[in-house]
């Protein structure tokens, strides 16, 4: 397929790290600070948790004691498999060149991008497919062009539009600017046509933008099906986040993407907690001068047991929804709910060692020419998969090809429900091996956008993942870190002025 012109994105994404390397607080001088926390909880371990504990040890320096409960493993929804002698993706897999958070924290921690491996997609109604990617670009151009018109290219500059407004928080974090709400924060990114994305369907924005009805039945839902599980009609913001997930440089982390999780934890100096939190409450204790300080007690039970501490500031970077999470919030006035309304959508990701089944595809090619690497899928009744990939390690070893579809390899079957063995047998002509994995991955996204759970839940408890409910991806959990530990910061020390201001391109002016 064509694809966005990457010397475009190489140039925007150098002059904004050259922003983002300038110094981080050069706007005023800061003003007297009181006494730093000396305790701070973060709840949960993948990208939002590890990330927060590493912008918090970043804010408050190096004095305060950081500790990271989380009673699985590090990374959360970045998960990886052994199948055979490799290890493979389970979860989230792929960042985008301009996701600038990603790119700077693999940078700090010094772990490299894993290797290229060339691929080539094709789309599947449930019973043929009805476009298979080409080696050559030229080919494929005519063939969209042919079918979509100018829709495809038009699609890419829509996303490049909003993109280029998505790329305005990184100058507001590199200032310190923080955002109260995952509205405030969308607004300062793209003003109100951002809140217009969120309150409307994918389908809805982009019929009128003037893509056509063929269109987004035949390429669009395919991409939100392989990157939500969802149809056209999530809300039109997470939508364009979805379709940033079809543009060329997309990259992994070399060993697992769960590895910038670990390695945050450890770079953050933090104290990972292997215990289940259960409750979170306010205490009030007689301080040294002879008035009273409040903390949080989170109460929570490990190995060894229950047990409670008390912190001056608590973020909680695990989902507060129903099947995610049981966290509950006694005394507090008003009072926080344990399940906020909404639901995480289900996605099974299944992954096969096996031999494909052509026919299973409708195509009568022969399986030694079929080099397709991602199968997306229509959105009909017969389409019982959501996408089907072939899978390379976690780490590519050198010299290493991907095997083509003659030979047994693995697979990563994306689908609503588990696959029944019947399903399997229909899908693949033999297997020796299979590992599911059902993820509450996502919320499920219906506009009209309730409002988004808050950021900040009490005084100083606050809540990384309310921001999922605009869209979930590894980067709108690390800019929301980043803004939980801004807000944090400036709300300890009594520093409002860069709290909910979007008038930073003012300042900036105004000093230059």
């Amino acid at each position: 397929m064509p694809r966005m012109n990457p010397r475009t994105l190489s140039l925007r994404a150098l002059l904004l790290l050259g922003l983002w390397h300038t110094g981080r607080r050069s706007l005023a001088s800061a003003p007297e600070l009181q006494d730093p926390p000396k305790k701070i909880a973060v709840v949960g371990a993948g990208i939002g948790g590890t990330a927060a504990a590493y912008y918090l040890r970043q804010e408050f320096g190096a004095a305060v004691k950081i500790d990271v409960f989380e009673p699985g493993a590090v990374g959360g929804r970045l998960a990886t498999v052994k199948l055979g002698d490799y290890e493979y993706e389970m979860g989230g897999s792929v960042i985008h060149p301009l996701n600038l958070h990603m790119k700077h924290f693999i940078e700090k921690l010094g772990i490299p991008q894993r290797t290229d491996v060339p691929s080539k997609m094709a789309i599947f109604d449930g019973k043929e497919l009805t476009f298979e990617e080409s080696d050559w670009f030229i080919v494929n151009f005519l063939r969209i062009l042919w079918r979509y018109g100018f829709n495809f290219l038009r699609m890419q500059m829509w996303v490049e539009s909003i993109l280029d407004k998505f790329m305005r928080i990184y100058q507001y974090q590199q200032y310190s600017y923080a955002f109260s709400s995952v509205e405030r924060l969308l607004h300062a990114m793209g003003g109100d046509s951002f809140l217009t994305l969120v309150n409307q369907t994918l389908e809805e924005a982009m019929m009128g933008e003037g893509f056509s009805q063929i269109f987004l039945n035949d390429v669009v839902a395919p991409i939100t099906r392989v990157n939500y599980g969802q149809s056209v009609r999530i809300n039109g913001f997470v939508g364009a986040v979805s379709l940033a997930g079809a543009d060329s440089g997309l990259w992994a982390v070399d060993g697992g993407n769960k590895r910038v999780c670990s390695g945050l934890l450890y770079h953050s100096k933090s104290e990972l907690v292997p215990a289940k939190v259960t409750s979170i409450s306010v205490k009030v204790r007689p301080s040294k001068t002879g008035t009273t300080a409040s903390f949080y007690e989170v109460n929570y039970v490990g190995e060894s047991g229950s047990a409670h501490s008390l912190y001056d500031i608590v973020v909680i970077a695990t989902p507060l929804h129903q099947g995610k999470s049981d966290i509950s919030f006694p005394g507090f006035s008003p009072p926080i709910p344990s399940h906020y309304p909404g639901r995480y959508h289900q996605t099974v990701s299944t992954l096969v060692h096996g031999l494909l089944n052509m026919s299973y595809l409708g195509t009568t090619q022969p399986a030694s020419e079929f080099t397709v690497s991602e199968v997306l899928t229509m959105d009909s009744k017969d389409s019982v998969i959501n996408s089907l990939s072939s899978l390379d390690p976690v780490h590519i070893p050198k010299g290493y090809k991907r095997p083509p579809a003659s030979q047994t390899k693995v697979w990563k079957v994306f689908s609503q429900q588990l696959l029944s063995q019947e399903q399997l047998q229909h899908i693949f002509l033999s297997y020796d091996s299979v590992s599911e994995m059902p993820w509450l991955a996502y919320p499920s996204y219906h506009p009209p956008h309730r409002r988004t759970p808050p950021f900040i839940l009490h005084d100083r408890l606050y809540y990384v993942n309310a921001v999922e409910w605009a869209a979930s991806a590894m980067e709108m959990s690390a800019i929301s870190a980043r803004n939980v530990a801004l807000l944090a910061h400036h709300r300890w020390h009594g520093q409002n002025s860069k709290i909910d201001q979007e008038d930073l391109h003012t300042r900036l002016r105004g000093e230059l």
